[in-house]
């Protein structure tokens, strides 16, 4: 290049650099803002979290009714296989049935002679005043032996051992007690669940036939005592138990099988459920209320059909 050749620009090499291109949408796809879409898509999408909230609020509440559902099936099933009751699940059994059986003794009979002093005193006393005496066994059948005493033994099994499950098998998940009975080979469901239930089953059985024995008798001396009854305590008892259909031999102790079956079974499931948010002062008001709901959904169950 010499001095007389004009001064040239730098030129380029290339092109200029083109923006990265824009990812493509899949194929198929019709790329549309909130705007530009059909109406039902802008009502569904506005009405999305509503219905997300609804589902997980029906979800919480159908999960622990069919897990017992699951659980009772479970239980029931895995009692017949004779492989199931080996010597640490048999050792559970007599010591929840002990616990069962010594704890709400004293408040089975003492509930028992209130309710006698009250209803069947009572019963005596004004259907003798109206005329009908000759109705007060059927009365106290219908009203106090096949109403009143499964729910009041319910709620004494809910109480006395229902709540103190509840408690200790929340602590041993919370604890990782749980976990480390599956480490050792043991099933929890097998080792916990399933005695426990059938102890309170026995339990409830047990305790509801003295709490009848025992209200029934304490009614009959207060009434007796008062002269609204005048025959002797065996009198009554025979006319008691003319009272009873053939039905009623069947459903009483039915009723105080299934109390007492559902009673473990949905105080074991709910300690066994726990989250590690759970504390003793959700778990126990969340246990009882739902052992509240199952002693009276089972008594509603036994009105309906019967």
């Amino acid at each position: 290049m010499t001095q007389n050749d004009p001064p040239t620009k730098d030129v380029p090499a290339g092109p200029p650099a083109a923006p990265p291109p824009e990812e493509a949408a899949p194929a198929g796809t019709v790329v549309t803002s909130t705007q530009e879409a059909p109406p039902l898509v802008r009502l569904m999408v506005r009405v999305a979290p509503w219905l997300a909230a609804i589902g997980r609020f029906a979800r919480h509440q159908v999960r622990f009714t069919l897990m017992l559902i699951g659980a009772g099936w479970g239980t029931f099933r895995e009692s017949m296989r004779p492989n199931s009751w080996r010597r640490p699940v048999v050792h559970e059994f007599r010591v929840c049935l002990r616990q069962v059986l010594s704890g709400g003794l004293i408040s089975t009979v003492v509930t028992a002679t209130l309710a006698g002093l009250m209803v069947v005193s009572q019963a005596a006393y004004w259907l003798g005043f109206a005329g009908m005496a000759q109705m007060t066994g059927s009365i106290l059948v219908s009203v106090l032996v096949r109403e009143i005493t499964p729910i009041l033994v319910g709620i004494i099994l809910l109480g006395r051992s229902g709540m103190l499950s509840l408690t200790e098998i929340g602590l041993m998940v919370l604890n990782g007690e749980v976990r480390a009975l599956q480490a050792r080979g043991l099933d929890p469901f097998l080792t916990l669940v399933m005695p426990r239930t059938f102890a309170f089953t026995l339990g409830g059985f047990a305790l509801g036939m003295i709490f009848a024995l025992v209200s029934l008798l304490m009614g009959f001396v207060v009434a007796h005592a008062n002269g609204a009854i005048t025959s002797s305590v065996w009198t009554f008892f025979f006319n008691v138990l003319g009272a009873m259909t053939t039905w009623d031999y069947l459903i009483i102790p039915l009723k105080f099988l299934l109390v007492g079956f559902f009673v473990g079974l949905g105080s074991c499931i709910s300690g066994l459920t726990v989250s590690s948010n759970d504390t003793i002062a959700t778990l126990m008001p969340r246990g009882f209320a739902r052992g509240i709901m199952l002693i009276m959904v089972v008594n509603i169950l036994f009105m309906l059909d019967f």
